[in-house]
């Protein structure tokens, strides 16, 4: 049996704090996920790099993008090549299935972020192609403020006929496994059997609250926005605070100078 953590942000997202490498780094260290999913926003960049890299590291990586759809955020997972945004749900949930993908609602009713409404997915669900591909629900989200709305979330989300799932959101480190999904098996493909036959669990993280994961991420933020983020150069090479240019994409960043953690 396995635990997966779907959602996570790496420096490919606008406010993202850590490498590819740190976060692949954190995850076989220090959790017990076996499988976790690159979701940055509207970007597969830093997802297709961590598959890459992903079996020095010894877990999987399920690429993905966190689509800033018309109506609100959504997952697109095992998928391959970019998503544009500002698509209808629906439109999205077809283009990822064009690519074998999977859909999964994000943060849903979530204040402060663009989420997807609990009406928006129900309807979404009524086309039976959209039904194929649209398959999970963040029911439980361990990231910033929403995590207070977490409990009404729940019990909206067990009701409908979707995979039931839990993620970080996570943005620094820390975050990651603070929310994540159990499923049947302990791999990638074994998780996409679990997620397309509901047969997922949630497990909540140990409760960091919002004014704790705030004071990791505004500092990290901060940071990033001054040109450093945390990096390790390779599986050995310990986490480090790593200056970056602004061009951060297109930056070899263990050739950058960086301050031990």
């Amino acid at each position: 049996m396995g635990y997966a953590d779907l959602h996570i942000h790496t420096v490919y997202s606008y406010d993202g704090t850590s490498s590819v490498e740190a976060v692949l780094k954190y995850v076989a260290e220090y959790t017990d996920l076996s499988v976790i999913a690159i979701t940055d926003h509207d970007c597969i960049t830093g997802a297709l790099k961590a598959q890459d890299l992903a079996p020095a590291y010894g877990i999987e990586v399920v690429p993905g993008i966190e689509v800033s759809t018309a109506e609100g955020h959504v997952l697109a997972l095992y998928i391959d090549r970019p998503i544009p945004p500002g698509l209808s749900l629906i439109e999205t949930a077809l283009r990822v299935g064009e690519q074998g993908g999977l859909c999964i609602a994000a943060h849903p009713m979530a204040a402060g972020t663009s989420s997807l409404d609990f009406q928006t997915i129900c309807a979404a669900l009524e086309h039976p192609e959209v039904r194929r591909i649209l398959v999970g629900v963040e029911r439980f989200n361990g990231g910033l403020v929403y995590t207070r709305r977490n409990p009404w979330v729940e019990a909206v989300a067990s009701t409908l006929p979707l995979a039931q799932v839990g993620n970080s959101d996570a943005h620094v480190l820390r975050m990651i496994g603070q929310g994540a999904t159990f499923f049947p098996g302990n791999t990638a493909a074994e998780l996409r059997h679990a997620l397309e036959h509901a047969t997922t669990e949630v497990r909540k993280g140990h409760g960091l609250g919002g004014v704790e994961v705030l004071r990791d991420f505004i500092p990290r933020y901060i940071l990033r926005k001054m040109g450093w983020v945390v990096h390790n150069s390779d599986p050995r090479a310990p986490l480090r605070l790593t200056r970056v240019s602004q061009a951060l994409q297109n930056t070899t960043l263990g050739s950058m100078p960086g301050v031990r953690l």
